[in-house]
């Protein structure tokens, strides 16, 4: 006798949407952001607790100021600092914590501290462009300049053009971007006066007005150049060694044997056999290099007293401006947070192995 089956559909649909569920979680692409999800929640939250460890708040800073200044008593001092500011720092700081992250949810991000009447959003606006300009800049121009020199070093290697430009890169890839630029203050604009320096201070110039001319990207190109200058100098070396390494490797190929032994010229294997397979890994540590264009400006727009976010987050820092902290926080790590999400998934779309092992 044959055994009864169940034909029910609710057994069916139970299975279905387990099944989907299980699908779901297992997808690659789901765990990853999933991940990168939880990363920002954690770093923000951390943050929010690190900026209020620091030494001091706004309030005793003014409190301070007024006392020395103004000749108040500390009470009176303290009830003329906090009358100006539009956080409580007397609340619990849980609900500081919450309100902080409810708000942030719904892309409010406050107002300054220091500068009533600013949002966060309206300063990061005003400040990120010259940055991701700045450092973008000088990015590009280094990874497009160290792939092509570290693909001529691989090609003509143990000559002295690789062991002249393996030196020169070793070298200025292990010196901090900071004392590049100290360097060049001090030799550039001081000792040898070859640039303007105190001319090349901050983004624009006060008579130029923003817009799609000629007299405005140069002027952006005239400020932006000692900056732009330190951000190649201390990154090409290490994109051409980078690019030296994956080239031999791509070197030893059997195809690239076959292109030579079919008589290709030199630059013909380097661009179309060598040059697109070597700089594949390449491209994913531009994608990381990408997130930290908002945080790497700190010192460097310090020193050229070029005012974009980083200069902005050093004043905030001093003056311990916590809401503009924050916000520009947050954008520091949702560029790295996402482009290490952006770096996984173009991996993973170069090498499908890493879908089925990651």
């Amino acid at each position: 006798m044959a055994a009864a089956t169940d034909t029910s559909p609710i057994p069916f649909r139970q299975r279905a949407g387990s099944n989907w569920l299980q699908s779901l979680t297992r997808s690659y692409y789901v765990r990853k952001v999933l991940k990168t999800l939880f990363t920002v929640v954690v770093v923000t939250s951390f943050i929010f607790f690190l900026i209020r460890l620091l030494p001091g708040n706004p309030i005793e800073q003014m409190v301070s100021q007024l006392i020395v200044q103004n000749g108040l008593t500390e009470r009176e001092a303290y009830d003329q600092a906090a009358a100006l500011f539009a956080i409580d720092f007397n609340r619990p700081i849980l609900f500081q914590f919450f309100e902080y992250l409810f708000n942030t949810l719904r892309g409010d991000l406050g107002y300054s501290i220091l500068s009533p009447g600013a949002t966060v959003s309206s300063i990061i606006l005003k400040f990120l462009p010259w940055t991701i300009f700045s450092v973008g800049l000088g990015l590009i121009l280094s990874f497009v300049v160290g792939m092509l020199l570290g693909m001529l070093m691989a090609y003509y290697r143990d000559t002295w053009f690789d062991h002249g430009l393996t030196v020169f890169a070793s070298i200025f890839s292990s010196v901090p971007n900071y004392l590049v630029g100290l360097m060049m203050v001090v030799w550039l604009g001081i000792q040898w006066r070859l640039v303007p320096i105190a001319a090349m201070r901050g983004a624009l110039s006060p008579n130029v007005a923003p817009g799609l001319t000629w007299e405005f990207f140069s002027d952006a190109l005239f400020h932006a150049a000692l900056p732009v200058a330190t951000y190649f100098i201390t990154t090409v070396g290490s994109w051409m060694l980078a690019m030296k390494s994956s080239t031999i490797s791509t070197l030893g190929e059997d195809y690239v044997t076959v292109a030579k032994a079919r008589g290709l010229t030199d630059w013909r294997i380097i661009t179309a056999y060598v040059g697109r397979n070597a700089s594949l890994p390449l491209f994913t540590q531009l994608a990381l290099s990408i997130g930290f264009v908002v945080g790497g400006s700190i010192l460097i727009e310090a020193i050229f007293v070029y005012q974009g976010i980083g200069l902005t987050l050093s004043n905030a820092i001093n003056r311990r401006d916590y809401t503009v902290m924050q916000g520009i926080f947050l954008v520091i790590t949702l560029s790295v947070v996402f482009a290490n999400f952006f770096a996984d998934i173009l991996y993973s779309w170069l090498d499908p192995r890493i879908k089925l092992t990651g």
